[in-house]
Order: C-alpha cells, then structure tokens, then sequence
C-alpha cells in the first residue's frame, strides 16, 4: 500500500526559495578590493604615485596627482555629492575604454604622453572602481597642501635634525630628557670621536643605567657623512639645551 505523501501548506511553497535564495546567500563572502595595493601594483609601472610627485626623466604617464587633480577641477557636475561618483564612473570608463575624445588632458600632454591603451584583461572592473575610489580619497588639495606644509617645515630643519627625524633618534632620545636612551644634552658631554663612534657601532656598554637599551649599529643605514653630520648636531644642539 502505497504511503500517502504530506501536503505542504501553499505558502511553503513561497518561503521555501524565498528561504534558499537568504540563506544560501549566507555563505557568499564578499569580496574586498584594497585600492592602494590595486593602484602600486596595476598602475606604479607607469604613473608617479607620489604625493607631492616627484619628476621623472622619460615618463610613461602623467602622475596619478595631476591626473586625479585635473579630472576633480574640470569633471561637470550638478550637485558637489555627484563629484566621487562621477568620478569613479569616468575612471572606469577611461581605464578600460580610453580615447581621446574622453581626456581632460590638454592637446600637448596628449601628444606628449600618448593615449593610454586600454587595460581591459589587465585589471577588472571592480577593481578599477576600487582604484578609482582611493584616488579621489588620497589625492586631495587639503591633503596635498598639509603635506607641503609639512615638507617645507622638515626642509627648514638642520641637516642633523632632519637625519635624527629619518632614522627615529627622537624616539629614543629627547633634547633635554631622556627617553628608552640619554638625552642628546647628556650625549653632548661626550668625546666627539665617541659619539660619531657610537653611532656607527652601537651604544652596547657605553651608558651606565641604559644596559637593557643597546642602541643597534647604524654603520650599515647611514653613510660615513651622515653620521658626522648627525655628530655635529648633537654636539651642537645638546651644548645649547644646557
């Protein structure tokens, strides 16, 4: 005797896909695309990606600053919250399907960089849509000028000082206080061949009281000369602090 089969109630019979399409979506992760790695490793080859850019014999492409500059002032828009959008829209549009119909690029820096080709099966399109939304983050005119700011506020530093920001001296040491490693005053008060010595061979038993912060040996980061020249600072700087 054949056994009878249960009826469902009509509405499982909605819910029931309605179920699979939710849950099954579940288990789809989305994918993440990171824009900055996406721009140094589709796009450095050929644009200057440095903020101020630095110049370039030979260059491929204009840099990614002006590129992003140039279409942020002469993009059209109705309403200032269109502008990122419309953006993104162009820069897909262009990477994968360039001509020059398209370019906010003036006449000269056409003939002079050429057209890009296109980049189709290079890069996808939600990829460049990542890029292009890191672009219009990064390269930003506030952005720009705090950085030129900071430039020229690091470029009016002495030498040394400029040397003892680079290589992170100041993390350790302060002018007048000590931090993990002497101050550069109490560094001041040694031999000059000592301190220039120090510097190139570590700090390994020399600073009573600092035996657990051995200052590592910077022979093989800084060159003969910057390392008289940082010399030169400390002396300098700590005789002053006094």
């Amino acid at each position: 005797m054949r056994k009878r089969m249960k009826k469902f109630h009509p509405i499982y019979n909605i819910m029931l896909p309605v179920m699979i399409v939710v849950f099954g979506g579940c288990n789809q992760k989305e994918i993440h695309y990171d824009g900055e790695a996406l721009l140094k490793s589709k796009c450095a080859s050929c644009h200057n990606l440095n903020m101020p850019p630095k110049t370039y014999k030979d260059e491929k492409a204009p840099p990614m600053m002006a590129v992003a500059f140039h279409v942020k002032d002469f993009m059209k828009v109705d309403s200032p919250s269109d502008k990122k959008p419309k953006f993104i829209d162009f820069f897909k549009d262009y990477v994968l399907y360039p001509d020059a119909s398209k370019s906010f690029c003036d006449k000269e820096s056409l003939e002079s960089y050429g057209l890009m080709p296109s980049q189709k099966g290079n890069v996808t399109e939600d990829e460049v849509g990542a890029i292009a939304e890191y672009v219009y983050d990064y390269y930003d005119q506030e952005k720009y000028l705090t950085k030129m700011k900071e430039k020229a506020a690091f470029d009016a530093l002495p030498l040394g000082e400029q040397l003892a920001t680079q290589k992170g001296c100041l993390t350790c040491h302060g002018i007048t206080t000590k931090k993990a490693a002497p101050s550069f005053m109490k560094i001041a008060q040694k031999p000059y061949d000592e301190i220039s010595d120090t510097i190139a061979n570590g700090s390994r038993g020399r600073w009573k009281g600092f035996e657990r912060m051995t200052m590592p040996a910077f022979k093989q980061r800084l060159s003969k000369q910057e390392i008289e020249t940082l010399t030169r600072w400390i002396k300098k700087e700590g005789s002053r602090a006094k």
